[in-house]
C-alpha cells in the first residue's frame, strides 16, 4: 500500500501480495484481521475506501519516492552541466538504494522494487562520478571510485565506462582508462557479440592521440 499509495489498490491485489503462493483462501478469515489492525494502527482516516483501497499518509516521507526524486534532479542537472547542484541529489539517491528492502522476503512485488532500486543506483553512480569529475581537482578520486562501481554493476553500461575512462584520464591515468576500453569491447564481444558503440570508439580514439 506504500508503493502505491497514489493509487487505490483492490483487496485481492493487496491479498496476493501478503500471500504469494496462494496458501491463505478468503478474505475474511486473513486479509481483514490484518486490514483491521493496520487501521488501528494508524487511523480509521489512514485507509480510505472499501472494495478497494488507498493509504492516505500526506506528510509521510518514503524512501523509494525520495529516491526517484532524487535521481530525476540529479540527472536534470547533469543534463544542464550543474555539476554541484546534482551532486546532492545523487548522494541522496545512493544512501537510499544502499539499504536492502524487506531482507529475508521473496514475492514478486518486492523483486519489481528492488529491480527498481537497482536502476536508480546504476543510475545515481553515473550521476554521482559525473558530477565529481566536472568539479575535477580533488573530487576526481570520486570520481574514478564511482564509476568502478557502477562498471561492476552494470558491465553492459557503455555509459559508465565512458565515464570512468574520462575520470581515469582526468587523474593522468591514460593506461588504465585505454585498459579500460580493452576490458570493455571483450567483454561486448564475448556476451553479446557486438563492438563499442561509436560514442565509445570515438572516446578511444580521443584518448590514443592524446597517448604519449
Amino acid at each position: 500500500m506504500v508503493v502505491h499509495r497514489h493509487r487505490p489498490v483492490s483487496r485481492d491485489e493487496l491479498a496476493a501480495a501478503v500471500w504469494p503462493d496462494g496458501t491463505q483462501s478468503g478474505l475474511e478469515t486473513g486479509f481483514n484481521p490484518l486490514l483491521s489492525k493496520l487501521r488501528k494502527a494508524l487511523g480509521a482516516q489512514a485507509i480510505e475506501g472499501r472494495a478497494t483501497l488507498r493509504l492516505h499518509l500526506p506528510t509521510a516521507w518514503v524512501d523509494l519516492e525520495a529516491a526517484t526524486e532524487a535521481i530525476h534532479r540529479a540527472e536534470s542537472s547533469i543534463a544542464q552541466g550543474d555539476w554541484l547542484r546534482a551532486w546532492g541529489p545523487s548522494q541522496v539517491a545512493l544512501f537510499i538504494t544502499e539499504r536492502e528492502i524487506l531482507p529475508g522476503q521473496d514475492a514478486n512485488w518486492i523483486d519489481d522494487i528492488r529491480r527498481q532500486l537497482t536502476d536508480i543506483r546504476i543510475r545515481a553512480l553515473e550521476c554521482y562520478a559525473t558530477s565529481e569529475l566536472g568539479v575535477g581537482g580533488a573530487e576526481l578520486g570520486g570520481a574514478v571510485r564511482a564509476a568502478r562501481q557502477l562498471v561492476r554493476l552494470a558491465p553492459l553500461r557503455e555509459s559508465g565506462h565512458r565515464t570512468l575512462m574520462n575520470a581515469l584520464t582526468a587523474q593522468g591515468n591514460l593506461a588504465e582508462a585505454l585498459h579500460t576500453y580493452s576490458l570493455l569491447r571483450t567483454t561486448l564481444r564475448d556476451q553479446l557479440g557486438i563492438s563499442p558503440s561509436p560514442a565509445t570508439q570515438a572516446l578511444h580514439t580521443h584518448l590514443l592521440h592524446i597517448s604519449p
